[in-house]
């Protein structure tokens, strides 16, 4: 489990993770249906997520590529490299968004 930032207005989603010294646990853009790493100087484990909040494709964003948008894709994780393989994230899992009094996300 991780706590994750919510970026859920366009201007939260614009910026998303770029200039920040320290990476948040991981970051839910929603609505968005694809990234890119323009500007990031790290690379991220990015998870394309459905309306259920099932993981449907899983990689690695290096800086300056980008995810192709797809379909049934309502919003998309980010987290710092190697997150998803030490919280078994995988296709088929489910990020569930929890009440939490930060609006957070729970991978």
């Amino acid at each position: 489990m991780a706590r994750a930032e919510v970026a859920d207005t366009w201007a939260g989603r614009l910026r998303g993770l770029l200039g920040r010294r320290t990476l948040p646990e991981a970051l839910l853009l929603s609505p968005e249906s694809s990234v890119h790493g323009a500007g990031m100087r790290v690379p991220l484990d990015v998870a394309l997520l459905d309306s259920r909040g099932v993981v449907l494709a899983v990689q690695v964003l290096r800086p300056w590529a980008v995810t192709r948008p797809r379909p049934a894709v309502t919003a998309v994780l980010e987290a710092p490299l190697g997150s998803f393989e030490r919280w078994g994230l995988r296709v088929g899992s489910t990020v569930s968004v929890g009440d939490a009094p930060d609006d957070s996300a729970t991978p």
